[in-house]
């Protein structure tokens, strides 16, 4: 079967696979990840396919169409997110109109969350996938023609005599290491020159290790909308191998982004995996998202076996924010994780967000003064972005802290994150001009910016990635700010 995966044509480098989907102003933009991983498993069925990244590869909408066209999909999945989804959805309408026959299928974080909203209003929706898509992909291909057996195919929903079906929701993937190697679907399909991440060098692969979360986060919509609180982890075998692979089929890869939020969850894995690293002496540099429960001897491992930065969510600088958001840390962990990791010679990305449920002014400055305390290797500052299917979203709809119009308002006109919350405290503006007056003031202080000339002096790869970010980084970084 014909069968193209689309991320459809937006904004371009829109990173639609980022948690808080948007351009960035570091110029990072995202792998189309769990479109590619689906895509893995549909290549393994024997399926002919295309997997198509519009916004990573700067297309038209109609260059795309002209794509679609010329391919003649039987099934087009197409990938959504809040931002981004009447755009997506008036595409899907375009494809129809070209090819009627075509069976579009909707998948990711907005669709999975507002199906109810989504498929009466849109005919041209065939289907929408829900959650963890990868299987319900697989079995909507093998069974597409047959409509008789859209009802035994969990995970799914879609139309039928004017009502929603929402299947049974399909099973989480217990046993991630039968997935194929989403590196693998990238040589194959995807040009890694057009991804890029500021914190990781140039050119670089992102993989995930793991999928579920145990946190109870109230804002993260990848555990609530998409992959759940069951905390599922590949092999310390299966994550060294793909390793292997990449060395071997991306030679010009130094550093890959391991990016699943809870890789330090199981730290006996962890320690597994490094052990291979180090065993077999694979010359590969690592970055990581953790949480600042990681532990000193994990760390020390983590940076023999080629880990260079870890990314670490310290969040707010107010306990009781932090308790407010359901965060499970402590302010006293945050600073003990930062003393251990410099004490252990990794760098750390820390991120920082505002709007959380009992944030002021004041809150915001600690956090501010909290992250100019840590030694940090950069940091990004946001206001909390809330996303349909998330308790942060129920409780800002339940108080009418929403300021926005449609889902178009979640991003500005260049396609920058835009705050939509207000509370009685702080406004969306306000949330916004703090973000950049805390960038401002972390970036450029005199001990930050002598800490980095010795990097940029010493390493030809820091110097690279540094001078691509701040590239596009300067104008959000020297631009007039408003004073807070």
């Amino acid at each position: 079967m014909r069968i193209m995966l689309l991320n459809p044509p937006f904004l371009n480098k829109y990173s639609k696979s980022s948690r808080s989907p948007a351009v960035n102003k570091s110029g990072t933009i995202y792998f189309p990840l769990w479109l590619s991983y689906a895509a893995g498993v549909l290549d393994r069925e024997g399926h002919e396919l295309q997997l198509v990244d519009a916004p990573a590869r700067c297309l038209t909408k109609e260059n795309t169409l002209k794509k679609i066209e010329a391919f003649q999909p039987e099934l087009l999945v197409v990938d959504t997110s809040t931002p981004s989804i009447n755009s997506d959805l008036a595409f899907c309408r375009a494809v129809k109109e070209v090819l009627p026959e075509v069976k579009i299928c909707l998948v990711g974080t907005h669709a999975s969350a507002c199906v109810d909203e989504i498929l009466p209003e849109h005919a041209w929706v065939d289907f929408i996938a829900r959650r963890e898509y990868d299987y319900t992909l697989k079995e909507l291909a093998e069974k597409l023609h047959s409509p008789e057996q859209y009802a035994e195919i969990t995970g799914l929903s879609y139309m039928s005599e004017g009502q929603v079906v929402n299947n049974p929701d399909r099973d989480y993937i217990r046993n991630l290491d039968e997935l194929p190697f989403v590196s693998e679907v990238y040589k194959k399909y995807l040009d890694i020159k057009d991804y890029f991440y500021a914190h990781v060098s140039y050119p670089t692969v992102s993989i995930f290790a793991s999928r579920g979360c145990p946190s109870r986060c109230f804002y993260c919509m990848y555990s609530q909308v998409m992959f759940g609180k069951q905390y599922r982890r590949r092999s310390a075998q299966n994550l060294f191998d793909e390793c292997v692979y990449i060395t071997q089929n991306f030679p010009e890869v130094k550093e890959i982004l391991i990016d699943d939020d809870n890789f330090v969850v199981d730290q006996e894995s962890v320690k597994e995996f490094c052990r291979l690293m180090i065993e077999n002496k694979v010359k590969l540099k690592w970055i990581v998202q953790v949480r600042v429960t990681l532990q000193y001897e994990t760390m020390v491992v983590m940076k023999k076996a080629g880990c260079k930065l870890i990314v670490a969510g310290f969040e707010s600088g107010n306990q009781q924010i932090l308790n407010n958001m359901h965060k499970g840390i402590t302010l006293e962990q945050s600073l003990k994780f930062n003393q251990n990791a410099r004490k252990a010679r990794l760098r750390v990305h820390g991120c920082f967000m505002v709007g959380n449920p009992g944030e002021t002014k004041e809150t915001m400055l600690e956090t501010l003064e909290f992250a100019k305390k840590l030694r940090l290797d950069t940091a990004q500052f946001f206001p909390l972005m809330v996303y349909p299917g998330t308790r942060a979203y129920d409780w800002a709809k339940r108080n009418n802290y929403l300021q926005a119009a449609s889902y178009d308002d979640w991003l500005t006109a260049e396609g920058l994150h835009n705050c939509v919350l207000t509370t009685p405290e702080v406004s969306s503006q306000e949330l916004v001009d703090f973000c950049d007056y805390a960038r401002r003031k972390f970036y450029l202080r005199t001990k930050y910016i002598v800490m980095k000339l010795g990097e940029v002096l010493t390493s030809l790869e820091d110097a690279k990635k540094t001078f691509k970010a701040f590239g596009t980084f300067r104008k959000y970084l020297f631009g007039r700010g408003k004073a807070w």
